[in-house]
Formats: C-alpha cells, structure tokens, sequence
C-alpha cells in the first residue's frame, strides 16, 4: 500500500476506500475496469484524482450523477466521502456496460456508499435532474455540454475532469454553447484539469 496518498478523512472513510480498491482489483483482469499499466498507481491515478473532484464541488450539491462511471471514477468516490461529508446525500451512477454495472452494485452494497446504479445509456435516460454532473475522461467538451444540459438542474454544476486537449475542444463547445467555466489544475497529474461548468443553455 506504499502507493496510498494522504486523504485527509476518517479511518471508516479510508476503510471503505481500500474495501472498493481491493473489489476493484479483484475484478478488473475479468471485465477491464481501469487499465491494467495504472493499477500500481491505483490509489494516486484514479482514487486521489476523483477524490479532488469532491473537493471542489459545491456544498449545495445533494444529488450527483455521475455520468459514464465506468469504474467508478469520481462518483464512487464522491459517494464514499460523502458519507463522511454529509454531501452529496446521493448519487447517480450512469454506466450502460452490464458487467461494470454489477461492479458498481457490488461495491455500493460491500461499503453501503449512498449511490445507485442506472444500467443504460446517458442519452436514452430521463433528465436526472441533479445539483452536479460529473464525468472523467468521458467524451469531447460540446458532448459533455450536451449531456449537463440534458442532466443538471438549472443553476447546477457540471465538474469534468479532461486532459491537456480541453483547450482544442473549447472554441468549437463555445459556437455550440453558452457557459460559463472556471479551471482547476489536476493536483495528482501535470497537464489535466477539472473544469467547473455553469449556466449552460444552446447557443
């Protein structure tokens, strides 16, 4: 465990998180979960770097979802520290893959995090209606847009966490669409950032 960074939470908080990192690892040479090169690095690449995402999230923000949560990252791990934080109170995991899906319920049900797990496509659900969207290396900037458009409620907050190509993507999801976006830089990463997105409406 020499890989495990200083959170900064409870001992129950810290317990819950190594319970999912060894679910996670236990799973993943089956259904691909995160990859493979990164498991050694797994607390700082993925747990550390979804963790900063809570962080910055607004203390208005009960109702999460997650959007494409693959692994779990961040909306699992915002879900975990929640429970420490008292918020978010709940969260919306969306994740059409059927066997990251069951991932995802086993380690809700093994840590009791306040979450549930939505089975089917970001575009084919109905509007969640949620304070903060979240999404991690999920698709380009105008698709993200389209999807807290479609997802927040007004006045919320969208939280991306995307690589060094954001800037490349922002010109064409400004011709797109009115928002407003402040950056946070990656602490756990050079290059990647969290945008926090609000007030978004079509251009």
């Amino acid at each position: 465990m020499t890989d495990v960074p200083d959170l900064d939470v409870s001992r129950e908080t810290m317990d819950r998180l190594q319970l999912y990192a060894e679910l996670l690892r236990k799973w993943n040479p089956r259904i691909n979960l995160v990859s493979k090169s990164t498991l050694k690095d797994l607390w700082t690449r993925h747990i550390a770097d979804s963790a900063q995402i809570a962080q910055i999230a607004p203390d208005t923000g009960a109702y999460w979802a997650d959007l494409g949560s693959g692994g779990g990252f961040p909306g699992l791990v915002v879900s975990i520290l929640g429970m420490e934080t008292g918020h978010p109170t709940h969260v919306s995991l969306v994740e059409s893959d059927v066997r990251k899906s069951a991932f995802l319920r086993t380690v809700i049900r093994e840590t009791g995090a306040p979450a549930r797990v939505i089975n089917d496509r970001i575009e084919d659900i109905a509007p969640l209606g949620a304070d903060v969207v979240s999404a991690r290396a999920l698709a380009d900037l105008s698709t993200l847009l389209e999807f807290a458009h479609r997802h927040l409620l007004p006045g919320g907050t969208a939280l991306f966490l995307k690589g060094a190509q954001w800037k490349k993507e922002l010109p064409e999801a400004q011709s797109k669409w009115n928002f407003q976006h402040r950056i946070a830089k990656s602490k756990t990463e050079d290059g990647p950032v969290i945008l926090s997105v609000t007030g978004v409406s079509r251009v």
